[in-house]
């Protein structure tokens, strides 16, 4: 697989945003990828930072008028794209959502982000619904991408439970920054702990992984990119610096085997004590 992850600022001018998507899409697809993932919330600022209700305006059905749009682009340019949007399902019911548009121009099907934090600077419990329909594989034309939404990343048992379901890569499209309060510091050990679990996703499930986050200031809060992919044992293949643009490498699903061969961890699992995972807390 040919992948392409796009890093980028957002304003609250949604159709500059769109349009900024597409261009860098379309470069993406210029350079050979065949999969291409955006970040989370990809045409909106992160408004979750704050809570107003004139935020729900930008919520949109799926399939709708973005998926529409860029279902006809994949179709044009031949390719599949990941897609992270505000869905809006019924009056009050929102989700942060994924679609995964295949390359012919039709909906695969969507994932709504299943782990939803409420924290200061990400107030989106708020906005959003928890995913009622469980974590996602799709058996794209290109191979089986598992998809997770930015929170999710940080549990290992969505990473866990969506590789059993065959993944051979998880994408996590994701906003997280430094808030206005928070220095570099801070910063540098938050940013060293976000690449940190999405590696260790890559080691324990032994399938590729990537991480798409955005750029630029929004509020205070500065978003400080650092898109990456890694290989199946965590080793990162290519990542990105705080600036817009566009991550891509080649994945060789066939190293999949060789690393679980290796590292057999799905072989060695107790799975006959893991019953307590289901409880809150012991």
């Amino acid at each position: 697989m040919k992948f392409a992850a796009l890093q980028y600022p957002c304003s609250d001018k949604i159709l500059e945003n769109m349009q900024l998507a597409e261009h860098l899409i379309s470069k993406a697809a210029e350079a050979g990828a065949k999969v291409i993932a955006l970040q989370e919330l990809f045409n909106t600022p992160y408004f979750c930072r704050e809570m107003d209700s004139r935020f729900f305006e930008w919520a949109e059905p799926v399939p709708g008028r973005t998926t529409e749009q860029f279902t006809a682009l994949a179709k044009k340019l031949g390719v599949i794209i990941l897609l992270p949007l505000f869905e809006k399902k019924a009056p009050g019911v929102y989700f942060n959502t994924m679609a995964v548009i295949e390359k012919e121009g039709k909906l695969a099907g969507i994932y709504r982000k299943m782990h939803i934090p409420d924290d200061p600077g990400f107030y989106e419990k708020y906005y959003f619904t928890p995913g009622d329909l469980g974590f996602k594989v799709f058996d794209t034309s290109e191979g089986k991408i598992g998809t997770l939404i930015c929170w999710d990343q940080w549990f290992p048992e969505a990473a866990r439970l969506t590789a059993m379901a065959g993944a051979e890569l998880l994408v996590y499209p994701t906003a997280i920054g430094t808030l206005p309060d928070e220095h570099d510091t801070e910063k540098a050990e938050f940013l060293d702990a976000w690449k940190t679990i999405q590696r260790s996703h890559a080691i324990a499930n032994g399938c590729f992984v990537a991480g798409i986050n955005r750029v630029g200031e929004e509020g205070g809060t500065r978003f400080w990119g650092n898109s990456f992919i890694c290989n199946p044992f965590g080793k990162i293949i290519t990542e990105a610096d705080e600036q817009e643009g566009i991550i891509t490498a080649d994945l060789d699903f066939s190293q999949i085997e060789k690393y679980r061969q290796q590292w057999p961890f799905f072989r060695d699992r107790r799975i006959d004590e893991f019953g307590a995972l289901t409880k809150r807390f012991l």
